[in-house]
């Protein structure tokens, strides 16, 4: 999806760019702004609305603001004069030659090979640290680091959403080596340097007092990470994870929300959708991110995102909650459930669309706050929220790593 101001010109270049979509949708109601779609609303309540290809994503939320719903989408082939045609309530099949027997959402759909566990803790990759940044800047608080190792000795190969676990050097109190810490990579599959050199974290150093002797207490791995020195070595287990993985659909739209190293995985697919340009995948859907952090310092890989912003007005939004710096409505701190929630109505007419996707990573506290919001926007269109979000975990629309 574009926003509504992106040019379509790019769609019109590709073998979809020639063809148009008839829309049957119900639940309008004739008045002033129903008005102005110039399509007759019968008193079925049935109303038929010709779409070109580079409107899709415009006319649905046009439709949805007027309170309308879209119940069935026939597409037509100007240029082969067939028609093949989608249910929205039931996936029907598309029936042009080259994806007969899937839904159009489907066919868009690549099989990818997922590689887990290739290095396990009793035979881990050794790895060396090319870099060690620290990312808060003046005046934040405590230390956040973006590392990246090289991999290029081994068989390592990971993809955008999954985590790698850290072994820490030493033992333990009883004596026994340390278990292993999982860290979300905040690298593309490409790495930084777009070689497959290379697989990047960001992790931030742990730091709480004893509840007993109010010491403070420093977490073992994320020290042993942020103190780690270039050329050290590090050992490397994995890759993990499938919940968190990128739709390899590039007009998806993806829907982020994040609270501090819960950025991580996020950073990585924003690197493939606008800075690889890969061949493989053209990013040309919607991505938005809502990002909550302590006070501007704290902001992680504020350049790399404001950039992006910059460069791809139509593509990328970049929302920000501020906790100590931002007031939300009712004058206390500014969380990211408040900036959902001042944008719930968009949300859900963003999620509502088969082809977004939603993350959630970072502090579990979030979680409630994004349903209430959702629930209030959702209940607007008589939808009731848990049943929705259920439906879209079943579709595998919705993914959630919290902590």
């Amino acid at each position: 999806m574009y926003s509504p101001g992106a040019s379509t010109s790019s769609a019109n270049n590709t073998e979809f760019g020639s063809r148009v979509f008839i829309y049957e949708v119900v639940g309008l109601a004739q008045n002033g702004a129903t008005d102005q779609i110039k399509c007759p609303i019968r008193q079925s309540g049935s109303v038929s609305i010709t779409v070109p290809y580079g409107r899709m994503n415009q006319e649905m939320q046009r439709i949805t603001r007027m309170g309308g719903k879209i119940v069935n989408i026939k597409q037509v082939n100007i240029n082969q004069g067939a028609e093949s045609q989608t249910t929205h309530q039931t996936q029907t099949n598309e029936t042009n030659s080259q994806t007969k027997g899937t839904s159009m959402t489907q066919a868009k759909e690549k099989k990818v090979d997922v590689p887990v566990n290739i290095y396990r803790p009793k035979n881990p990759y050794i790895g060396k640290c090319l870099g060690n940044e620290e990312l808060v800047r003046d005046g934040g608080i405590g230390t956040c680091r973006h590392l990246t190792f090289d991999i290029s000795g081994g068989d390592l190969r990971y993809l955008e959403g999954q985590s790698i676990g850290i072994i820490p050097p030493g033992v333990d109190g009883q004596g026994k080596p340390y278990k292993i810490r999982l860290y979300s990579i905040a690298s593309t599959r490409h790495g930084d340097q777009i070689d497959d050199k290379t697989v990047s974290l960001c992790v931030r150093q742990l730091e709480y007092k004893h509840p007993e002797t109010g010491e403070t207490v420093y977490g073992v791995c994320s020290t042993h990470l942020c103190q780690l020195e270039v050329g050290a070595d590090v050992t490397i287990t994995g890759p993990v994870g499938k919940e968190m993985l990128l739709p390899e659909d590039p007009e998806a739209n993806v829907i982020m929300m994040a609270t501090g190293t819960g950025i991580a995985p996020f950073r990585a697919y924003l690197w493939r959708m606008f800075k690889e340009q890969h061949e493989d995948y053209k990013f040309k859907g919607l991505a938005w991110l809502i990002f909550g952090v302590a006070t501007t310092p704290n902001i992680l890989y504020k350049e790399e995102l404001e950039e992006l912003q910059r460069e791809f007005p139509d593509n990328f939004r970049l929302t920000y909650a501020i906790s100590r710096e931002q007031k939300n409505s009712e004058g206390g701190k500014m969380y990211i459930q408040h900036r959902v929630a001042e944008n719930a109505d968009e949300l859900w007419n963003l999620i509502q669309q088969e082809k977004t996707h939603t993350y959630i990573c970072g502090l579990k506290g979030m979680e409630d706050g994004i349903d209430a919001a959702l629930t209030e926007a959702a209940g607007k269109s008589g939808e009731e929220w848990a049943t929705y979000q259920r439906a879209m975990k079943k579709a595998h629309r919705w993914h959630v790593e919290t902590y």
